[in-house]
């Protein structure tokens, strides 16, 4: 397997389980059914982390998705503090 493509995936590895273990803004990270719930955000979050957009951008695509796509009423602190969590998941796939 070349690096990249090892790296590639260890990055999403890292940020499914971080979608469902530190995000998880429905609360369904203790439902072994429910492991895939974010599945579908993980290759646009690590678009975002390797394409090193803006952590504002990064913040927004958050936000939306769960103020607008999933209707909930979300937390600006948490996601902020989920943002930077984020930003900084290269120290996770070293």
């Amino acid at each position: 397997m070349s690096d990249n493509l090892d790296r590639a995936k260890r990055y999403h590895v890292a940020i499914r389980e971080l979608l469902l273990n530190e995000w998880d803004p429905i609360g369904v990270a203790q439902i072994s059914e429910a492991a895939d719930e974010y599945d579908s955000y993980v290759p646009m979050v690590y678009k975002m982390l390797i394409t090193k957009v803006p952590k504002h951008e990064l913040f927004d695509y958050l936000w939306w998705l769960e103020t607008e796509h999933m209707g909930l009423t979300g937390d600006r602190g948490r996601t902020e503090e989920f943002t930077n969590r984020l930003l900084n998941i290269e120290n996770d796939v070293l």
